[in-house]
């Protein structure tokens, strides 16, 4: 039963990405030939409600051909007209649903920063570039030691990409880590946190220079899977049981707002401080998570 099951998960996954990422082009398209501003904030909307109709559909598929629940614990107060950095850790390609199906329609649409080779990928990276995802470079010390012109690459796409988000409701999705927990990353590093890699504090410093005040909070997430971290597969072969969400809204320090991380080193020693403090908080939520994953929770 199990290749009947993933074949129809995948002719359905393929259709409705067929669906929602054929319209999303055309209309990108449209906005880019609109001669004015005006216009052209007119199809972002438009555009949103596509992917937020494609994410809904995903959710859906998730209710129907998995029994994986999802167990929420919220402390914060959700808008749809908001300005949200969202702060997550990062363990397997599965997070991104998991946030989608968190937050679909009840934050303004999540926009990811994402490696630049991921705007190869068929269909979707067409799409993320229509959505205004931002891509970055994420140069190694070795090639910016090489090249070092590299070095301010991904800032300025940075700020480019903040430009566009100040105008509309947004939230601006950051896996700290930069990349997907294992424990031999962990060896690596020589992590000083239990379940977390070390936090890349550089890309919130640049995003909370170049958003100012109109960011007006950081969403705090924590994903927490009790059975082992998964795989997509393992998502689709319903062999999850439970994924546990702590979601809290924090403000953001004006000490940490503005500042010029890269070359002012006072600047940079307090930033990186306060990461470390909310890292080491989340590692001790995330020890507790699964540590008490029979406690009271509400379900998404």
């Amino acid at each position: 039963m199990l290749p009947i099951r993933l074949a129809l998960l995948a002719l359905l996954i393929a259709s409705s990405t067929l669906l929602h990422v054929t319209p999303i082009l055309l209309v990108s398209l449209l906005k880019a030939v609109l001669p004015f501003k005006r216009l052209q904030s007119a199809a972002n909307p438009l555009l949103t409600g596509i992917a937020e109709s494609w994410i809904g559909f995903n959710g859906w598929l998730w209710d129907r051909f998995t029994h994986t629940r999802l167990e929420l614990r919220e402390d914060a107060a959700l808008r749809m007209d908001g300005h949200y950095l969202v702060l997550a850790n990062h363990q397997s390609w599965v997070d991104i649903l998991v946030l989608q199906k968190v937050f679909n329609r009840r934050i303004p649409f999540m926009r990811f920063f994402l490696k630049r080779q991921l705007i190869w990928v068929p269909l979707l990276g067409l799409a993320w570039w229509a959505l205004d995802f931002p891509f970055m470079g994420r140069y190694s010390k070795k090639q910016i030691a090489k090249n070092p012109e590299l070095a301010g690459r991904d800032i300025e796409a940075t700020r480019r990409a903040c430009d566009k988000f100040r105008a509309i409701p947004v939230s601006i999705m950051n896996f700290v880590e930069g990349t997907r927990f294992t424990a031999a990353k962990h060896a690596k590093q020589g992590s000083p946190y239990r379940h977390l890699l070390k936090p890349k504090s550089g890309g919130v410093a640049f995003v909370l220079d170049a958003m100012g005040e109109g960011l007006h909070a950081i969403l705090d997430v924590t994903i927490a899977y009790p059975a082992g971290r998964p795989s997509l597969l393992d998502l689709l072969s319903d062999r999850i049981p439970v994924v546990q969400v702590q979601v809290r809204e924090r403000t953001i320090p004006p000490e940490i707002l503005r500042g010029d991380y890269q070359h002012d080193r006072a600047f940079r020693v307090r930033f990186q401080q306060w990461m470390n403090g909310l890292w080491q908080e989340k590692d001790a939520g995330l020890t507790a998570l699964l540590e008490r994953s029979d406690a009271p929770v509400s379900t998404a």
